[in-house]
């Protein structure tokens, strides 16, 4: 008996483990998905002090300067939903470092493009990417910090590096030669991080069964593609043919992706919580984040070098007294947990941004950019809130074991609303008979309404008693 139980405690110790799931290692783990978020963000802002540069060198008209900024949201939008899914089901690792990889290598490409369709194409393709990444980092962070004060504490870091990301993107761009070696630099950045995950990162899943909802990603991306394109395409008059069928195009084929939901055994996501405040809150936070901040700030930089003559260096810097202040403030906002809950530091981010934007009306048509300042430094503060509330949030509108669709969730309509708030910025800045100047302030006014509106609405979305 003595043998046996020596020989089995010997064949015990000798055989590999395999079959435990590895601990995860919090810090490293919060480290390398905050730094593939930044480097995420950098790629998705680097056009926006480039934009000029960009459409001279691929001959992109006014008219479709949109898809150059609005690829990598539209890519990100699609497939946000799906990636959450796929990260839950098949492993969070698996689908963060298959992402990273891949937007290492799609925005290394982006520099060798020659033409406007090749670079939507790589920009597209690097939102996907992105969407991989940002979906199964969240859902890796909450399985790194189980605990309440651990998770809230890790998704602020999170929350400011989205930020960061934004902060840096314009920079680093604006600082190279040329906008195809800033890609190349971003690219390789990218492939970095990605390589150092491999040894990093624990891998982490809730698996439902069942198979990916495809059907439920491609009616859904090809509403999206209709909606931006109509969007775009209003531009050159909201009343035509072609602008008013894309418009029911995309109607139909979200009831078509409802549908496909509703009845899939395994759907992007659960319908059911629509009916749930928290994650409705979540939702429209995400929305109007990207309809009235995103959509404005994305050409912002563009309309500051036509009107007021500045460089994509200066730009940049200009720029980053919004996305820097926006930064610091997410990086110390989880200081107000406790005494101020996420929806009420969204209303408060969202009337901020109403209240920069609107004191930068008239900056353009001044001649000045200090006239910008205050209200730079207003809605970077609001937006700082923003960034640092929407990610809590979004897991909290969940069960934790949903937190990658929570979060694809959230991101999804942020980027959505990115699309949408991208192509009818440019539509209302460039298509008012006052010249650029005047029409950038009716977009500055409509991005404020939106604000307003949004503070009201996730306010109004608390949970019942």
């Amino acid at each position: 008996m003595t043998r046996f139980n020596e020989r089995t405690l010997t064949e015990a110790s000798a055989t590999p483990r395999t079959a435990e799931p590895e601990a995860p290692r919090p810090r490293a783990t919060l480290a390398l998905t905050s730094a593939a978020t930044a480097v995420a963000l950098m790629t998705y802002t680097a056009p926006m002090v480039t934009l000029p540069d960009i459409a001279a060198a691929l001959h992109t008209p006014l008219s479709a300067q949109a898809w150059l900024l609005n690829g990598t949201p539209l890519g990100l939008a699609a497939l946000l939903l799906v990636a959450g899914s796929l990260a839950d089901d098949y492993g969070r690792r698996r689908i963060f470092l298959a992402g990273t990889f891949a937007l290492g290598i799609t925005t290394a490409l982006s520099a060798l493009t020659s033409s406007t369709l090749l670079f939507t194409l790589t920009r597209i393709a690097q939102g996907a990417s992105s969407a991989a990444l940002l979906a199964s980092g969240l859902g890796l962070i909450v399985h790194a910090f189980p605990t309440p004060r651990g998770r809230l504490h890790a998704t602020g870091v999170w929350g400011a590096f989205v930020s960061g990301g934004i902060a840096l993107g314009p920079l680093v761009t604006g600082a190279m030669p040329d906008w195809r070696v800033a890609y190349g630099v971003l690219g390789a950045a990218t492939l970095v991080v990605a390589a150092l995950g491999v040894r990093t990162l624990t891998e982490s899943r809730a698996p439902r069964g069942g198979r990916p909802d495809l059907a439920g990603a491609v009616t859904f991306g090809l509403a999206l593609v209709a909606l931006v394109a109509a969007l775009t395409l209003g531009r050159d008059g909201w009343l035509r043919a072609p602008v008013g069928l894309l418009l029911l195009a995309a109607v139909l084929l979200v009831g078509v992706f409802a549908l496909v939901e509703r009845r899939g055994a395994t759907p992007m996501i659960d319908l059911g919580l629509l009916r749930h405040r928290p994650f409705l809150a979540s939702s429209a936070g995400g929305l109007f984040t990207g309809f009235a901040v995103i959509g404005l700030f994305s050409f912002l930089p563009a309309l500051l070098q036509q009107t007021l003559g500045l460089s994509a260096m200066d730009t940049a810097w200009l720029f980053l007294l919004w996305s820097g202040l926006s930064f610091a403030v997410a990086l110390q906002a989880r200081r107000l947990a406790g005494r101020v809950s996420s929806r009420h530091q969204l209303a408060l981010g969202f009337l901020l941004h109403a209240a920069g934007v609107l004191t930068m009306l008239g900056a353009l048509d001044s001649g000045s950019w200090v006239r910008l300042l205050p209200g730079l430094v207003i809605a970077g503060v609001g937006s700082g809130l923003l960034n640092a509330a929407l990610p809590l949030l979004s897991v909290e509108s969940v069960p934790a074991a949903r937190a990658a669709m929570g979060s694809g969730a959230q991101q999804t309509f942020r980027y959505i609303g990115s699309c949408a708030g991208v192509a009818l910025t440019i539509a209302i800045a460039t298509s008012t008979s006052g010249g650029l100047a005047h029409g950038a302030d009716i977009a500055m006014a409509v991005s404020a309404g939106l604000a307003v509106l949004a503070a009201g609405s996730v306010v109004v979305l608390r949970e019942r008693a």
